[in-house]
């Protein structure tokens, strides 16, 4: 509904080309507004999972039977929507403007190479995650709407790609004009989405993120210099950025033995 919603506000605008896509942006984001608010399940929100994975709160087969799962449910629902939409003779609005939409915005994904199609939606997916993040620390339906609006509409703007909702305007496009050039799935799109969603989550993973660069510190113990960017990620990650400090503190973690846990008696 959110990617018909955002068909509708850019047919015939006439609003010019940054208002425009903005406007859109926002009517866009009623697809994740009601993912979020009704509790449904999103394959590319649902990349956030892998905070939880690095955390160790389930296996790597639990996290990609989740993923699979929501991935196929969601290709399923949005290509039914898009056949009842066009059954439903709803592209046949304003003499026909907002089927020629469909099909151009459906031209232009599929048009995409492949590079630009997957960094595009690795960057739309950050931005997703990023929303979905925002609207877990709200504490009232507004605010969790607030939260969304803002990072969905910045991406919609932008242009960059979002896998779900291809799923949904690019078989619309060849069911409205199966003769217009709309060729079909641009390219592979689980990749790129776990990609994001793991560049969006293990910054924000605590922890159990932390676990994942643990062998940066084994590279540097080797007497390899520790690139600028990794030190940084570990600065991040641990609150400081002196190698040597970090490479000796990881070491006495290891050492250090594990402490039963004291069991202390309370009195009123």
């Amino acid at each position: 509904f959110g990617s018909l919603f955002y068909l509708v506000a850019v047919t015939d605008s006439g609003l010019g080309y940054g208002i425009e896509r903005i406007v859109g942006g926002i009517c866009f984001s009623l697809g994740l507004i009601l993912v979020v608010v009704a509790g449904a399940e999103l394959f590319t929100g649902n990349n956030l999972i892998v905070i939880a994975w690095a955390d160790r709160k389930f296996t790597s087969l639990q996290l990609l039977r989740n993923w699979g799962l929501v991935f196929v449910a969601n290709f399923v629902g949005a290509a039914a929507t898009a056949v009842i939409v066009d059954l439903s003779g709803i592209m046949g609005s304003h003499d026909g403007a907002l089927g020629e939409t469909a099909v151009r915005v459906a031209a232009a994904k599929t048009a995409l190479p492949f590079g630009a199609a997957f960094l595009r939606g690795l960057l739309c997916n950050a931005l997703v995650c990023l929303a979905v993040w925002l609207a877990m620390a709200a504490h009232s339906v507004s605010g969790k709407i607030l939260a969304i609006i803002f990072p969905i509409a910045a991406f919609v703007a932008i242009g960059l790609e979002h896998s779900v909702a291809n799923m949904f305007l690019i078989p619309l496009g060849l069911l409205v004009a199966p003769d217009a050039g709309v060729a079909g799935l641009p390219d592979p799109t689980v990749g790129r989405e776990v990609a994001a969603g793991t560049l969006a989550a293990v910054p924000i993973s605590g922890d159990g993120a932390a676990d994942l660069v643990r062998p940066l510190g084994i590279i540097h113990a080797r007497g390899k210099p520790m690139p600028a960017t990794v030190k940084l990620f570990v600065e991040m990650l641990h609150g400081h950025s002196d190698e040597q400090e970090f490479v000796t503190q990881q070491a006495a973690d290891e050492r250090q033995p594990q402490q039963p846990l004291a069991l202390t008696k309370v009195t009123q």
